[in-house]
């Protein structure tokens, strides 16, 4: 009653309303906040694969122009892909060449920077193709019956060397009965090995992992701590089965997203980005023939 009547009842009210007024243009302000930090990191992300992307472009314009100068109009004579049993038949026939002591050249050349003396003088004028081919395993005899390139999936350490023959490894290009191959997504992991060249299946599972979502502000933040969150259970997870799966003397190739492929480094002998979906059985014999597939590049 005394607040009424010293007109402090209605003063208080519009001190209620003010400060509600107050609370909301708060919030909105947190959210636009929210929402420029948002705005700035995809400014930043966007730069930055603009400047991966214009460096890409000048890297293959500097190939077309080298390749348009003298080299204009020399290509490959063909080139195919091979995997399994005629992957196996290939590399028979070329096991089976025979020369003298010294006829037959075969080179690691992991990219176009790494050409050594021995392979500009073996292929002459047609080195750059084997440039072109990098990174591979090249070779040529000194009769020029052979001339071909071939990227395997474990390219060896650089090196050149004339022989009888040409020095090609098997594990450079199949699996053998030491290999384990893990596929490893940030919501799917699928693990198997070989027997005879054979993938045989041995486990997986998939996780719930929340997708994606084009909210911003401090919904999104949350969203993505979340999940982060949820995909870095499903990796320790996928140790804990290798951990339980694997042999000392196992050779552990793991395929997958190139986000997680990090978190295996350490424990694998080898790492590659594949695309595959399916359930985890499916996904990972999808994985397994897109690694072990090699390209051969005729010179």
């Amino acid at each position: 009653m005394l607040d009424e009547l010293l007109g402090r009842a209605e003063l208080k009210e519009r001190i209620a309303e003010l400060e509600d007024e107050r609370d909301a243009l708060a919030g909105q302000l947190e959210g636009e906040s929210d929402r420029r930090t948002e705005a700035v990191r995809a400014r930043q992300e966007a730069e930055a694969e603009v400047n991966r992307l214009e460096d890409r472009i000048t890297e293959l314009e500097d190939r077309v122009e080298r390749l348009s100068g003298d080299e204009e109009g020399l290509d490959f004579r063909g080139t195919e892909e091979f995997r399994g049993e005629r992957l196996r038949e290939v590399l028979r026939r070329l096991e089976s060449m025979s020369t003298d002591s010294e006829g037959a050249l075969t080179a690691a050349v992991p990219d176009e920077q790494s050409l050594s003396s021995a392979v500009e003088t073996a292929f002459g004028d047609r080195a750059s193709l084997v440039r072109r081919a990098t990174p591979c395993v090249a070779l040529t005899d000194d009769a020029g019956l052979v001339s071909v390139a071939l990227s395997p999936p474990r390219l060896p350490d650089q090196f050149d060397a004339w022989s009888d023959g040409f020095e090609l490894e098997r594990d450079w290009f199949l699996p053998d009965s030491a290999t384990v191959v893990a596929l490893v997504r940030s919501d799917l992991f699928a693990l198997g090995h070989y027997e005879d060249g054979r993938l045989v299946y041995e486990t997986g599972f998939e996780s719930d992992v929340k997708s994606a979502h084009s909210k911003g502000g401090f919904s999104q933040r949350r969203f993505e701590r979340i999940r982060d969150g949820q995909i870095d259970d499903h990796l320790d997870e996928c140790h804990d089965v290798l951990d339980e799966s694997l042999d000392s003397d196992d050779d552990l190739v793991v395929l997958g997203e190139r986000t997680v492929l990090g978190a295996f480094r350490d424990r694998s002998v080898l790492t590659a980005t594949v695309d595959a979906s399916g359930d985890p059985k499916e996904a990972l014999q999808t994985a397994s023939r897109e690694f072990w597939t090699t390209r051969l590049y005729r010179i």
